[in-house]
């Protein structure tokens, strides 16, 4: 059975995303369409469903790397911001982009708190990733005869 490590992690996330749009906890708030995701960012984002890929991006991270903190996240969504002459500096993602999401993850089961350590992946979570790893993993050895010797 193929985990979230066994498949390349942008299909992954896409599918997350589209099956995290079907959930009634995980909305896009009325600020997302115009807030930047952090100082380093000079514009919003331009994709309009860019909520849902953060969650299912998040969950990943979380999944791969947890227990996992909120300021590993803010450093892990950052990025690099250029001041005029001087070298860039890297600049964390805005907190209330790192926050809301894991909210609405855990309100849907999918991801818990593990006291002073982080947030865990809950076993529903896990399922729910290993699940749609199973199914892409398919797509791919239909797609590639080579990877039949892994099924």
């Amino acid at each position: 059975m193929p985990t979230g490590y066994d498949v390349p992690p942008n299909m992954l996330i896409k599918k997350l995303a589209e099956h995290l749009r079907k959930m009634p906890q995980i909305s896009s708030p009325a600020w997302a369409s115009f807030v930047k995701t952090g100082s380093h960012a000079e514009r919003p984002p331009q994709d309009k469903d860019w909520w849902y890929v953060r969650c299912a991006s998040m969950l990943r991270k979380v999944y791969v790397h947890g227990p996992i903190g909120l300021s590993h996240l803010e450093s892990e969504y950052g990025g690099v911001k250029s001041i005029g002459y001087s070298l860039a500096h890297h600049r964390d993602a805005g907190g209330s982009s790192i926050r809301k999401p894991l909210i609405q993850l855990e309100a849907a089961g999918l991801v818990s708190k593990n006291a002073g350590k982080g947030r865990i992946v809950t076993s529903r979570g896990r399922s729910l990733i290993d699940r749609l790893s199973g199914e892409i993993f398919k797509d791919l050895v239909k797609a590639d005869d080579s990877l039949k010797r892994y099924v």
